[in-house]
């Protein structure tokens, strides 16, 4: 969805995917309840809307919001490959896996080398099992393990299989390392590096961690949430003539 992108109210109960640039510090479901929000001023009360692949708040990047019937395609649109670019603190870790949490733990980084970083990507691609982070939204008897995990409670996650097809190192700046990773649905880039952290024998956790594209979608692609409730203001106005 490029900047000169247009809506029609047609578009929304028949089935219509917004590509949005999911900002810093925003839950996936804080976007959706926003566009629903909007939907309702623009004359659609009960019009379904979900996203398609939750992303973290301190991530940004591609989040496929499908709304009317686009809903129904929300579990063929989360099986798609996604992509992601990460930056990578080396030499620690924190609870949460990125950067919601104080660090917890520190370790050496002076044996680790620019070859030692890619044999350690290498490794940690193809089939596998994962352990999703503590401090995620899987279920444990119903309730969430972030709200496990912060009320001081013990959380064990079963792996899940993953893939990762590939992880390209794309910037060499230690303690930091910046990386690009294509990977399936379920993937958790937060667990992928406090693994990384361990095949380097040492600690690791994200900085920074950006969608960059969900199956066929991009984030060159998408529009930005204001740019995006800009549109829908407008359809609003429509809607009151």
């Amino acid at each position: 969805m490029q900047e000169d992108f247009s809506l029609k109210e047609t578009d929304f109960p028949e089935g219509y995917i917004a590509v949005i640039d999911k900002p810093l510090e925003w839950t996936s479901t804080d976007v959706v309840r926003k566009i629903k929000f909007a939907l309702r001023k623009c004359g659609h009360p009960k019009i379904k809307v979900g996203h398609a692949g939750t992303l973290d708040p301190l991530a940004t990047g591609v989040l496929l919001v499908c709304i009317g019937k686009a809903t129904k395609r929300v579990e063929e649109l989360q099986a798609e490959r996604k992509e992601y670019v990460a930056e990578l603190e080396l030499g620690a870790t924190t609870p949460s896996g990125d950067m919601e949490h104080e660090i917890d733990a520190t370790y050496p980084t002076d044996h680790i080398t620019r070859e030692d970083v890619e044999r350690a990507l290498e490794s940690l691609t193809g089939e596998r099992l994962q352990a999703p982070p503590i401090y995620s939204a899987k279920k444990i008897e119903g309730v969430r393990a972030y709200d496990l995990a912060r009320a001081g409670e013990s959380v064990e996650l079963r792996r899940a299989p993953i893939t990762v097809y590939a992880i390209e190192l794309l910037e060499y700046d230690m303690p930091r390392i910046k990386i690009r990773v294509e990977c399936s649905k379920g993937t958790y880039i937060r667990s992928l590096a406090f693994e990384i952290g361990e095949a380097l024998s040492s600690g690791a956790y994200l900085r920074s961690l950006r969608r960059t594209r969900s199956g066929g979608y991009t984030a060159e692609g998408a529009a930005s949430l204001d740019l995006f409730m800009e549109k829908l203001r407008e359809c609003e106005t429509k809607s009151a003539l």
